[in-house]
């Protein structure tokens, strides 16, 4: 029968056994495509989006300094005299400040979305509202591990710096008395200290977001006391020579040095999404999370650029110790007191990082765990304390059993790929939704009904008459504006005598929408050719530049497909500026990132992939809201519907509403079947 309605509908011109060939190509498709559309589903808010289980009390300086405590850490101590001394010299003042910049622009996209959802599980959340399901979940299972492996190893610092203080006691003491093992890809000895403070920690988190909060206030407040004291004590013993010819001069290694030194100052600001992924927990996100966004990445920014300035004007860069750089540059200056101080900070430092990332990473598990893409357990709130206490301390368990059993250098070379990969679709996502066309609801626009108000309109939509000539102008105005005014995703008016023959038929955000995924694609392969061209593919030079000349068309040419087009225009909540070009800047710039990653480090992140891919299908696909949602009604397991008449009728699509009335409107009442007691039996017919 399916056959023959599809034969019917097809022109005349079309053979029987061709249109017969189609219905069956039809048929076999429609599993691929329901499957197509099952994983691709769209998360659905509800209209209360401020409605949550979580207890709201964070305020716009709680955010900013849990944003602060994200970003400035170990690699305020560690990483300015690394980048000084092998990469860019003193010219890592330029370094830091292209990276905030670049930083700045994945910031504006996740304070848009953390405004705009003002729900937990950040980049994951994000996705699932504007790309669809499986993306959204392996942007969650991503960032679990990245969460996970970043907790781990800076515990691993923590447990190593303090260890460095006393001597490495600590680990001699270890290997002497407990264990040491000799097994490749994980340390020499369990390092119990690191997975004590972790532990610890965990405990902390589960008490409740106040507790964090102050918690986080507290080592917050004495690392930026360190570094004022840093920054003026050092600026007392700066010496303007070090960045002389004589030592170097400024960029030693010139603008490839800045530009390398950028690349890795880049992952110093990793940290400021805890703030998006606390947005559930704010008073008022709507205003709290981009000022606390814009309050954190400058603060931080000003750390790191201050502070390295102030490393490279105490001693010669080139004389720079990797490994302690603030603290032997005081010793040498002879100041050895300081580098306790040095020390307090570097410590209360990594404490704010840890606790981010224990705060972070319980709330995405809790987000995946609501929507059913993961295990329910995980969605359980504390009704006292308001948070996720399963996932916290399971979580914070596997942390601490990371720290217990692998070494720092196998846990840092797994980083960054899934924050990278997370920033990439945030970056896209604002693209998308903003080309998106709302919803539109069937309330038509209501008229001013009051009795001493003239109506402005009827019932038949159009204007009243105007009876003087200024009044006839006006409404000469109004109807202009409006035959100009474009529909979110439409081409816009300017536009159209160009481009309207081309893309005028297209439906509002098809356009848009398609060229994000030209936009990707054109990035990915820009990208590989700068990065693999030379080394890897050694490619021709006119190769190399034809290739990088086409790509980069194509990226262009999709930002100004998708820049033509109408988006939406809200004053409402925080918007990013310059749509689609900064986040276009931004997947380029993090995509570049990404693959100028190890190899090593992509085979990891493949087979976690994998095994991500195993959890979706085997569990998350089953038991996603969203599925459940889309379903029909199962809460009729009877085959026999009573009609009103009083009888029974023997049909599977009775549930249904569409088959329901079809029933109904028939009016027909069929016999029970052999097997079923009559109706008169149970008393249905009077």
């Amino acid at each position: 029968m399916q056959c023959e309605d599809l034969t019917q509908q097809l022109p005349p011109h079309v053979s029987p056994r061709a249109s017969i060939a189609m219905a069956t190509c039809a048929q076999g498709c429609a599993p691929a495509v329901r499957f197509c559309q099952r994983v691709n589903r769209l998360k659905t808010l509800d209209e209360d989006v401020m409605a949550t289980s979580l207890k709201r009390c964070l305020s716009t300086m709680d955010l900013a300094l849990l944003g602060v405590g994200g970003m400035v850490g170990s690699g305020l101590y560690v990483l300015t005299g690394t980048v000084a001394k092998d990469t860019a010299g003193p010219a890592v003042v330029l370094s830091f400040l292209v990276a905030g910049v670049a930083s700045l622009m994945a910031a504006l996209c996740y304070a848009e979305f953390g405004a705009r959802v003002p729900k937990t599980g950040s980049a994951y959340m994000f996705t699932y509202v504007s790309m669809g399901e499986i993306w959204a979940f392996l942007i969650g299972w991503n960032v679990i591990l990245e969460y996970m492996i970043g907790g781990a190893a800076v515990a691993r610092a923590w447990s190593g710096y303090l260890d460095s203080i006393f001597n490495h006691t600590i680990q001699n003491f270890t290997e002497t008395y407990i264990m040491r093992w000799d097994v490749p890809f994980i340390a020499h000895y369990p390092d119990l200290l690191a997975a004590g403070i972790l532990l610890v920690a965990t405990i902390f988190i589960s008490f409740g977001v106040r507790v964090s909060s102050w918690l986080n206030h507290i080592f917050s407040a004495v690392s930026i006391c360190v570094i004022l004291f840093i920054l003026v004590f050092g600026f007392m013993l700066a010496d303007p020579t070090n960045w002389s010819q004589k030592e170097g001069g400024f960029a030693p290694f010139g603008v490839s040095g800045v530009m390398a030194g950028t690349a890795t100052c880049f992952y110093a600001f990793v940290g400021f999404d805890v703030i998006a992924a606390s947005s559930e927990e704010a008073r008022n996100p709507q205003k709290a999370v981009p000022i606390a966004t814009a309050i954190a990445l400058a603060l931080a920014a000003s750390a790191y650029i201050l502070v390295s300035t102030v490393l490279t004007l105490m001693v010669p860069w080139h004389t720079l110790d990797p490994n302690s750089a603030l603290s032997d540059a005081f010793y040498r200056r002879g100041y050895s007191w300081a580098g306790f101080i040095v020390a307090i900070g570097s410590i209360c430092a990594m404490n704010t990082v840890l606790l981010s990332n224990l705060f972070s990473l319980p709330r995405i598990v809790y987000a995946m765990a609501e929507d059913g893409l993961f295990f329910s357990i995980f969605s359980r709130v504390n009704p006292v304390t308001k948070v996720p206490v399963i996932a916290i301390l399971v979580f914070g368990c596997l942390m601490a059993l990371l720290a217990l059993i692998f070494d720092l250098e196998a846990l840092v070379q797994f980083l960054s790929i899934g924050t990278l990969l997370a920033y990439t679709f945030v970056a896209a996502s604002i693209i998308v939704l903003r080309f998106k066309p709302e919803k539109i609801g069937s309330k038509p626009p209501s008229c001013d009904t009051e009795p001493h108000a003239e109506p402005e309109c009827q019932d038949s939509g159009e204007f009243k008459e105007y009876e003087s000539f200024s009044d006839k102008l006006q409404l000469v105005e109004m109807q202009k504006k409006s035959r100009e005014q474009r529909a979110v995703g439409q081409l816009k008016a300017c536009w159209e005598p160009y481009l309207g023959s081309l893309l005028g038929d297209c439906e509002p955000g098809e356009v848009a929408a398609f060229s994000v995924l030209a936009l990707m694609v054109s990035g990915v392969s820009l990208c590989a050719v700068l990065v693999f061209g030379d080394s890897a593919l050694q490619l021709p030079v006119w190769s190399f530049s034809l290739l990088v000349v086409i790509f980069s068309l194509a990226f262009v040419l999709s930002l100004g497909l998708i820049w033509v087009h109408e988006q939406q225009t809200s004053t409402k909540t925080f918007q990013v500026p310059l749509v689609p070009f900064i986040p276009g800047a931004s997947i380029l710039l993090n995509v570049f990132l990404m693959l100028k990653l190890s190899p090593l480090t992509w085979v990891r992140f493949t087979i976690w992939l994998a095994a991500g891919l195993l959890v979706y299908f085997g569990y998350g696909m089953w038991h996603s809201k969203e599925g459940l949602r889309g379903q029909p009604p199962q809460d009729i397991a009877a085959r026999y519907v009573v009609l009103p008449s009083g009888s029974l009728v023997e049909t599977l699509q009775a549930v249904q509403p569409d088959a329901q009335s079809h029933t109904q409107d028939q009016g027909r009442t069929d016999d029970p079947p052999p097997h079923m007691p009559s109706s008169e039996d149970h008393g249905t017919n009077e």
